[in-house]
């Protein structure tokens, strides 16, 4: 992949008076995993576009302090940090900096290194300080000019504080925002003690309260909730009614008698009743007690939530983020207003500071104010949509699915008055294994007992089918399989062939299926699409069919991202993590190489999170000219005093350059500059649990899916589709023109969305010189 094109003779870039933008960095408030991977991309992007970074050191204290507090940064200051959790730069609050005269003292100080623009890196309130310096500037520098501490051309030249900022809080409560820094990598951690408390719970048939943070907002209670399998949630935006403690109880006693060994109960730090009362886990375990006798285990997470190593979206997304911070620190004018860049729909918006900020604490007010269904509403459609989704997900049906058919279907009832007859629903897999297709199939079938179906599980993907492996399955049968790898009706690769027809429609109509649930990955497409094509032929293909896609070489038609995908980017991360440290004493290069096939996904989001130098990806290809440059460049750096070089190589990237042929290019330009290893990563990008963000994914998609699912089975229809996500929204489209999205011979969508953040490699990995801001990467947006 080529770096980013520069100019001939770029210049940096300068302020009005001829002065080199000088851009101010810090981290303030609560840390959040992350915020390394955002400040090192602030420096470096603003490195690269001609201004001269600074750290503001522990946060607003720095600036208060001055000396040491406020330091220039250059390239390297930010090497080897993308993998650590905190801020290398610090964060700390700051009481003098709530005074006028701490306030005073940040302006001189901040002023004296000729610093008047900001990317301040944290929550709500680090936000709010900021923009009431903002407004206080003006002022501020005022009375230091009186106080004869600051002349008056230094005070003319610097009129406006220009202010930029991130979100960095794992709570994950700014309002329009997806994802804020530090949010998945708390999930991260919270699933990882779910999971290790689930299996001692159910060893001994215990009940486990566990508290995660959250003051104001839910969603790592509510979604470690939904990911986590668990039972019962309180969360802040809704809180329980008077009796709670009765529901709960009520809810947990009849998970045991569906077959749960064990009991979960998610707490937010910041849960209450409807009277303000806050209620902590220690009252959730002694309301248990009272009521069954039973003495539950408690479990507060604490500050391991904020610990431990980033996640690999926190690092890819938390990259993006801090370039196009430092694009708009840059770009500021001093009639520019405060903005947020926040990541929505997978891509970088700018969102106005204040008005996202007081919308967010308005949250609170909703609360206080009783109108909970509008402080769930503020929080965006999908989290109102979880609330419902766990509430049926962990609550085990009452009627049995022909009773529960009666009551959803009783239009269909025979002429004659006879008994109602369920619908009959089959999942199956098809295509490579993607961690999360346990995770799917438990939500088909809860939700599709739910929604009155009878839920059957095919054992062995369609080859299964053919032999007839259909069993019937019940609420209880898929307890346990939300965080577990693999796949527990199994999945195969074949498709089926043409002679197989007839057979597969006769075990269709054996099986009286009426309608597939298609959990898988291309072949799983490219089988059911067989199926929709053959419907002339074959009546028994005159079925509602819907494909979920899971696929870690995330390369499906009509979704950005597939179930198993975020799995296997971030086992990826770990092994290469693992390959850098292998190389910290020694001078190497190393070629790796990770799956995805044709579809590059996987090897540039691994390379972001990781700092690779190069990646390869097969949409670009390699060609001889491209690796003379690469090789050059090598050699270069590691006679510049480089250590480490990584090269991430898709696995199709090129038929001739292999990973082996590509260490050996590198091996012989370097003639003993550097020593050259190669690793392949393999499999152990499919295996292990899938991550939170995965199960979250599963859930929504087949929840989704279901919901077609049934409208075409009231209406008697048998339209076939596809669902995925697109731009933030679940969609779905017609099976029978799946080809229309595709490349047949790449096997992968027409187009891909993620291959605008190509650039982003060579923007922070290259120590090119300066570049134009107009000349960025296509990820970061223009001005709205």
């Amino acid at each position: 992949m080529s770096p980013v094109a520069l100019e001939q003779n770029p210049s940096p870039v300068l302020t009005p008076d001829g002065e080199k933008v000088r851009i101010g960095v810090l981290t303030s408030g609560g840390d959040a995993q992350g915020m390394n991977a955002a400040v090192r991309a602030v420096v470096r992007a603003s490195l690269r576009m001609g201004a001269q970074p600074y750290a503001v050191m522990e946060g607003w204290a720095g600036a208060v302090a001055g000396g040491d507090g406020i330091r220039p940064l250059e390239w390297d200051s930010v090497s080897a940090v993308l993998h650590r959790g905190g801020t290398v730069i610090g964060t700390a609050r700051s009481d003098e900096f709530r005074t006028w005269e701490g306030q005073m003292d940040a302006a001189e100080h901040l002023l004296a290194h000729g610093i008047d623009r900001l990317v301040v890196i944290g929550g709500d309130g680090s936000l709010t300080g900021t923009d009431e310096f903002r407004t206080n500037w003006p002022r501020l520098l005022a009375d230091l000019v009186a106080a004869g501490r600051l002349g008056q051309e230094v005070a003319d030249a610097h009129p406006t504080l220009m202010v930029t900022g991130i979100v960095g809080s794992i709570d994950n409560d700014l309002v329009g925002a997806d994802m804020t820094i530090g949010t998945d990598s708390a999930l991260h951690r919270i699933l990882d003690a779910i999971d290790d408390i689930s299996s001692t719970a159910a060893s001994h048939q215990r009940t486990f309260i566990v508290e995660v943070m959250g003051r104001h907002c839910g969603y790592l209670a509510l979604m470690s909730a939904v990911a986590g399998g668990c039972d019962y949630v309180l969360i802040p935006e809704m809180p329980p009614a008077e009796g709670w403690e009765d529901d709960m109880c009520l809810k947990l006693a009849k998970g045991r008698e569906a077959g749960r060994r064990e009991s979960m109960v998610i707490v937010a730090e910041g849960a209450t009743d409807r009277d303000g009362n806050r209620i902590t886990a220690d009252d959730v375990s002694r309301a248990i007690e009272e009521r069954t006798g039973e003495t539950p285990r408690v479990t507060i997470l604490g500050h391991v939530q904020r610990g431990g190593q980033p996640s690999a979206y926190d690092r890819w997304m938390s990259t993006l983020l801090g370039c196009a911070a430092a694009r708009e620190a840059v770009l500021a004018t001093p009639e520019s207003e405060p903005v947020i860049i926040a990541e929505h729909h997978n891509r970088i918006h700018r969102l106005p500071m204040m008005e996202q900020v007081a919308a967010t604490r308005a949250i609170k007010d909703l609360v206080n104010s009783r109108d909970y269904e509008a402080a769930v509403r503020s929080r965006g459609g999908s989290f109102a949509e979880m609330i419902s989704i766990f509430e049926t997900m962990s609550t085990p049906p009452v009627l049995s699915p022909a009773a529960l058919g009666e009551l959803h279907h009783e239009s269909e009832a025979p002429a004659g008055g006879g008994p109602a007859t369920t619908k009959r629903v089959a999942v199956v897999h098809a295509g490579g294994l993607a961690p999360g297709m346990n995770t799917a199939a438990r939500a088909a079938v809860r939700l599709g007992l739910d929604h009155g179906m009878t839920m059957l599980g095919v054992h062995g993907g369609f080859p299964g089918l053919l032999d007839g492996n259909v069993t019937e399955l019940s609420w209880d049968d898929v307890e346990g399989w939300v965080g577990d790898g693999g796949a527990e009706l199994g999945t195969r690769r074949e498709v089926p062939r043409i002679e197989q027809l007839y057979a597969l429609g006769r075990a269709i109509e054996s099986a009286q299926i009426d309608a597939l649930l298609v959990i898988g990955g291309y072949n799983a497409y490219l089988a059911s699409h067989l199926l929709v094509t053959e419907r002339d032929r074959y009546p028994a293909f005159n079925i509602p069919i819907v494909c979920v896609p899971a696929s870690v070489d995330n390369n499906l038609p009509g979704s950005e991202l597939s179930i198993g995908a975020d799995t296997a980017l971030n086992a990826s991360v770990q092994a290469l993590d693992a390959i850098k440290l292998s190389a910290a004493a020694s001078h190497r290069c190393f070629v790796t190489e990770t799956m995805g096939r044709r579809c590059g996904y996987l090897t540039l989001m691994s390379g972001i999170a990781t700092g690779a130098e190069r990646v390869y990806l097969n949409e670009d290809g390699i060609t001889l000219q491209q690796l003379a440059a690469d090789s050059e460049r090598m050699v270069e750096s590691f006679r510049s005093g480089r250590k480490l070089y990584l090269v991430v190589r898709n696995e199709k990237a090129s038929e001739n350059y292999t990973t082996d042929v590509l260490a050996k290019i590198f091996a012989e330009e370097g003639r003993g500059l550097y020593d050259v290893r190669e690793a392949i990563i393999g499999h152990i990008q499919q295996g292990g649990n899938p991550t939170a963000f995965d199960r979250i994914m599963a859930t929504k998609f087949v929840h989704h899916a279901l919901g077609l699912l049934a409208a075409e089975l009231k209406a008697g229809t048998c339209a076939a589709s596809y669902v995925g996500l697109l731009r933030g929204r679940l969609a779905s489209h017609p099976l029978a023109r799946m080809h229309e999205e595709l490349d047949l011979d790449k096997r992968r969508p027409l187009s891909q969305w993620w291959m605008s953040m190509r650039d982003a490699i060579s923007l922070v990995n290259d120590n090119d010189g300066p570049i134009p801001p107009d000349a960025l990467p296509a990820f970061i947006p223009e001005a709205d």
